[in-house]
Formats: C-alpha cells, sequence, structure tokens
C-alpha cells in the first residue's frame, strides 16, 4: 500500500514537472480535498496507506491540477476574505487583490448607515457577498450580463444565508433603484492581445466572457463610467479594480467625467490595483 507521504511526495513532483508555479500548496489542497482532511491533518497521518478508492480520487483530481486547470475549479470552492465560495469554470476565481477592492469599499462605507451598494459584472457574489458579510446593513445589489455566473452567486448567497439581490444587466442597464452610495466593479480588463499570453489557468479555463475587454483591456470602464455617474447619490463612490499599468489611463478617465479627487491603491504586490473616486 502506498502511503499519504508518497502520494504528496509524488502529487507534488507530478505538478512541478506539470508548470504548476505552486505544486506542493497544490498537491496539500487537492489531497487533503480528496481525503476529507485538513492540511495539519495530511501531516499527522504521513504514515497512513490509502485505500484504492482514496488513490483514484486523488489521482483524478491531481490530473486536473496537471492540465492547468484552476485548483479552485478541481475542489470546486474558494477562500475569499470570511467567505468559502463555491466557484467552477462559469466564473473567475476570486483573487486575493480583490480583497483590497473590498477594504477599501468598507473604508468608504464606513459612517454611512444602511448604504445602497451595487456591484457591477459579480461573477461569484465575490464582492457583493463579503460587502453584505461585513455590513450587514448594507443594501447590496449584485449584477451580471451572465446568467451562469449569476446562478452560482445566487447559490452562494443562498448558502451563506446572505441577502443580496441578483439582476441579470448589461452592466447597469438592468438595475433598478438608485441613486447609490456606492457602485464597485471588478469588470474584464485583459485585452485580446494579451489574453493568449497568460498564465493557462487564464488562458484556457476562465471563462473569457469574464476575463476580456476590447483591443485594450478599458472598453468595460468606457461604459460604466459614465453610466454610474448618473446612478451614484451625491458624494457617493466609484470603486473600480484594474489591471496592472491600467490605472493612470483609468484615472484621467474618471477625472474628465467629473468624479473628484480620484486615487489609486495598490495591492500586496505592489501594483496599482484599485482606482476610487468621488462623486460630487
Amino acid at each position: 500500500m502506498i502511503t499519504l507521504a508518497e502520494v504528496l511526495r509524488r502529487s507534488t513532483g507530478y505538478l512541478e514537472s506539470h508548470g504548476s508555479p505552486t505544486p506542493r500548496l497544490d498537491a496539500e489542497l487537492l489531497l487533503s480535498h480528496g481525503l476529507g482532511l485538513s492540511r495539519l491533518e495530511l501531516y499527522t497521518q504521513f504514515d497512513r496507506p490509502l485505500t484504492d478508492d482514496e488513490l483514484a480520487a486523488c489521482r483524478e483530481l491531481v490530473r486536473r491540477r496537471g492540465t492547468r486547470e484552476p485548483v479552485a475549479y478541481v475542489i470546486g470552492q474558494w477562500g475569499f476574505r470570511r467567505l468559502d465560495l463555491a466557484v467552477d469554470a462559469r466564473v473567475l476565481v476570486p483573487r486575493p487583490e480583490t480583497e483590497v477592492v473590498v477594504d477599501r469599499c468598507l473604508r468608504l462605507l464606513a459612517g454611512l448607515e444602511h448604504p445602497a451598494v451595487v456591484d457591477v459584472g459579480t461573477g461569484s457574489g465575490a464582492i457583493a457577498l463579503a460587502l453584505k458579510d461585513e455590513r450587514p446593513d448594507a443594501r447590496v445589489t449584485a449584477c451580471d450580463i451572465s446568467e451562469d455566473a449569476l446562478a452560482v452567486a445566487t447559490a452562494n448567497a443562498g448558502r451563506l444565508g446572505l441577502d443580496v439581490a441578483f439582476v441579470r444587466s448589461d452592466l447597469l442597464d438592468g438595475v433598478d433603484g438608485g441613486p447609490f452610495q456606492l457602485i464597485v466593479s471588478n469588470p474584464p480588463y485583459v485585452s485580446a492581445a494579451e489574453i493568449d499570453g497568460l498564465e493557462p489557468e487564464v488562458a484556457l479555463h476562465e471563462p473569457r466572457l469574464a476575463t476580456v475587454a476590447g483591443d485594450d483591456g478599458m472598453e468595460v470602464y468606457r461604459r460604466l463610467l459614465p453610466q454610474a455617474a448618473e446612478r451614484l447619490a451625491a458624494g457617493g463612490w466609484l470603486v473600480l479594480e484594474c489591471g496592472a499599468g491600467q490605472a493612470p489611463a483609468l484615472t484621467a478617465a474618471v477625472g474628465e467625467l467629473g468624479y473628484r479627487e480620484p486615487a489609486v491603491d495598490r495591492d500586496l504586490a505592489g501594483i496599482d490595483r484599485v482606482v476610487w473616486a468621488q462623486w460630487p
């Protein structure tokens, strides 16, 4: 019989040979999921032999990751702030840099009672659900053009018991109500020319509708900025995630439309990632 330690060693080597940038971590996450153990329990049960059924289950998970399918899709869930979200190929994998977006939103909402918030292009619901989780008094609406994405987000909200209104909409076109104290979006911002050169996890597996935005990656911003200006309350806030190198152009576009004093936050890697500004 093969022990857990040996399976972990072999899985790590297999994933390394297939290009995973984090083979050991990936192997730990996959085996933990396949065996129903925590990562700590993996190490306390190193000498345990695996059954044939356990080996088969773990091999299939590792095989899928070997194709560079994101770990989140393979295990079907991913952590985002205080939440565990169900994710699959219908939505983007929530990323740490988007947690910086939520941080900024929470700071801007501090002191406001029952703020009305819209998350545009919600995907898995990560931003909207995190905001509702950490600001229960907020009235949160989340929209997406993708029915598949809304199905994922709605299921996440139901499982987590978070009251968010979901609307199928092309940006803000189909969203009723307002004015809103905050409009937030992590929209598609990869250019068509860039996408095939990105890591296989993105280029081959994540949905292009949620990734690619025209020839320069700025197409969605050009449509969203004037829409948001019409729907924000006086003194309301616009918060946008952007790609590396896009902050200067996005900041300029925000300022030209009359938003007040646009500013930029960096992510944990030091990249200008979040552009935010106030409507007069």
